[in-house]
């Protein structure tokens, strides 16, 4: 065989790998293609990151991480960028401090797009010429910075969904949507309980496919039997808990929930515009989304609560928030709709490392092992995660009091079956 006949052979076994990466690559800036220059450079709270700064880090992750140990010869776009966009990777050197990402008003939107560029042609270069060795050794950092990229893709949305929510102008970062009818006088229907009968269940990745560090190692539980809401908790259920006082009872709340609620003066989930709010037309509840202002739905899932929202909420209805088990074992077998596509649901579990857990080798071992302190579990999916993204080991986290997110609900009860 010709050496053209063997590269053209090698670029047909690498190519559905690079096309993803570059579908992916293309999603991202489709994402931002209705955001100004000045847009993606605001930064509107120390958790949220500007979206331009997005674009550039999930860039130098497949530079640092991919390119510059595998590409021989690969010349950086500007070596000053490893300190601008480099997250949390201590092992791979100093950063700017991310509170202040929004201060980097320099590199312009325009030179994160060269830059962008810049590594996807190299990507694609590397694709088509590294041996064998190089090749195996990069491809599962390709597919990790291809995964990686689809996190951020879904920060993208909620970091300048909040961002935009701090404009009195509450301006829409995607093409106008028809509004929902309002239904003020629907009420949702009741959720139907899915039973369990519990038991020793395995949980965690099966070995098939892409799976995070965290994920793993599949291990057994002991479930007892309990049972899973259908569906996730509805505006309209969510606004009978407003009415009914459930944000001034303290006896509803676990105790840092409280001094949430009083510190930060939570009335209602974040982005909905109470009746009396001058910004509501019409003195009806709305809901600020990346359509801008639309009416509340009542048979929409609420979205962007806390997990002191949720568990509150979830004592209140006389139930609880499920454990990730109990959510992993009826998600796994098919059985639980609303598993994804619509909110991250928040969990009862602690992120903790599962038995025998051990972090990736390298800089990759920092991406999800130190930060199992302090943090619950989500799980499912939202209607910003990348289709083809989730999946029922997936294990979402974030603080108890993070409600930018588009996080919701779904209750649990115990069971007697």
């Amino acid at each position: 065989m010709s050496p053209s006949a063997d590269r053209a052979t090698v670029a047909d076994a690498r190519s559905p790998l690079l096309g993803r990466v570059q579908a992916v690559r293309a999603h991202s800036l489709a994402l931002a293609a209705t955001l100004g220059p000045e847009d993606q450079a605001v930064q509107s709270m120390p958790d949220a990151s500007p979206t331009k700064w997005h674009l550039a880090h999930t860039t130098w992750f497949f530079e640092t991480v991919v390119l510059q140990p595998h590409a021989p010869g690969y010349a950086c776009f500007d070596p000053a960028f490893g300190r601008l966009f480099n997250s949390y990777y201590e092992f791979l050197g100093p950063r700017h401090p991310r509170p202040q990402r929004g201060l980097l008003t320099r590199p312009s939107a325009g030179e994160v797009l060269a830059y962008r560029a810049h590594v996807d042609a190299a990507l694609a270069r590397f694709a088509a010429t590294a041996d064998a060795a190089a090749w195996d050794a990069a491809a599962p950092l390709l597919e990790l910075g291809l995964q990686h990229e689809q996190q951020h893709q879904e920060l993208v949305a909620t970091d300048i969904l909040h961002a935009f929510s701090c404009n009195p102008l509450l301006p829409a970062w995607q093409p106008a949507a028809a509004a929902p009818a309002l239904r003020l006088a629907q009420a949702p229907e009741p959720a139907r309980w899915l039973a369990h009968p519990g038991g020793v269940v395995a949980v965690g990745h099966a070995g098939e496919g892409f799976a995070y560090d965290n994920e793993t190692p599949r291990h057994e539980v002991l479930l007892r039997p309990f049972a899973l809401a259908d569906r996730l908790v509805r505006c309209g259920h969510w606004l009978q808990f407003i009415e009914d006082g459930g944000y001034a009872t303290a006896s509803l709340w676990l105790s840092d929930g409280w001094a949430a609620v009083q510190q930060q003066g939570w009335g209602a989930p974040a982005y909905w515009i109470a009746p009396d709010d001058p910004r509501a037309p019409d003195g009806h509840w709305q809901v600020f989304g990346p359509h801008g202002l639309r009416p509340l739905d009542p048979e929409a899932p609420v979205t962007h609560v806390s997990f002191y929202e949720a568990a509150a909420y979830a004592a209140w209805a006389g139930a609880r928030l499920p454990t990730e088990f109990e959510w992993e074992a009826l998600a796994a077998g098919g059985a639980l709709p609303e598993a994804t596509g619509h909110a991250w649901q928040w969990t009862r579990s602690s992120y903790d490392p599962y038995p025998g857990f051990r972090p990736l080798a390298g800089a990759v071992g920092e991406y999800n092992g130190k930060f199992m302190v302090g943090q619950l579990v989500l799980r499912g999916g939202s209607a910003y995660t990348p289709a083809g993204h989730a999946r029922p080991s997936y294990r979402n986290f974030f603080p108890p009091a993070a409600r930018w997110q588009c996080t919701g609900v779904r209750l649990a009860r115990e069971d007697a079956c």
